[in-house]
């Protein structure tokens, strides 16, 4: 798909209904199964983040969207894939502020460059206790990344026929800081296994790239 077709998809995209719980459900992990039966009152006490999935055209002009690796370190979320993002600040308005203003500072796309498309479905992450806002943008040239060093270790760059292949999802026995040898749904893409939280949010985008196609 070129991206100029990817645009004009998109211009669907703000009135429809977001499958959320439907396609996360398809890519939750074994101990995430009572996923639905989180409290209120736990939402509503969990830290608060945004993250964006940003789409864009390659120098082919096909669609692409970006990943990072985040850094090795004493953390639950160590060495893990992820969308760019992070905990809302002082200084943001909202959480897309916050979304945006985390991808310039780790992977250096300026702000003023982002055009928001729809606020996708939020994400309660029990390990963490953060309840993540995704956001769907995109930009209308080829980016030229600058990883923030202390944080991103690599920046992935993933086809959206990658994305939307059926065979690139897996099943994989992972360890993580709090459970060993436990097998997950996944996303394998540019030989990176993408399970979790970020999978789950992957698996939204496609339905939703899949249902307006």
């Amino acid at each position: 798909m070129s991206f100029d077709d990817f645009v004009k998809l998109l211009s669907k995209i703000k009135n429809i209904e977001l499958p959320a719980e439907s396609s996360h459900f398809k890519m939750v992990p074994p101990t995430r199964k009572a996923f639905a039966q989180y409290s209120q009152e736990q939402l509503q006490q969990a830290k608060r983040a945004g993250v964006l999935a940003l789409f864009y055209p390659n120098a082919n002009l096909q669609v692409q969207v970006v990943l990072t690796l985040r850094k090795t370190y004493k953390g639950i979320h160590s060495a893990q894939i992820s969308f760019p993002g992070g905990k809302i600040e002082p200084q943001d308005k909202n959480l897309k502020d916050t979304a945006v203003r985390e991808t310039f500072e780790e992977i250096g796309v300026p702000i003023n460059t982002v055009e928001i498309i729809k606020q996708l479905s939020q994400i309660y992450i029990p390990p963490s206790n953060f309840c993540v806002q995704p956001f769907l943008g995109i930009l209308n040239e080829t980016p030229q990344f600058k990883k923030q060093d202390t944080e991103v270790e690599q920046v992935i760059e993933v086809k959206l026929t990658d994305l939307l292949n059926d065979d690139n999802i897996i099943s994989k026995k992972i360890t993580t800081s709090y459970s060993s040898g436990i097998e997950v749904p996944a996303f394998m893409l540019n030989g990176y296994t993408v399970w979790g939280a970020t999978a789950m949010m992957l698996s939204e985008i496609k339905d939703i790239i899949k249902q307006l196609a």
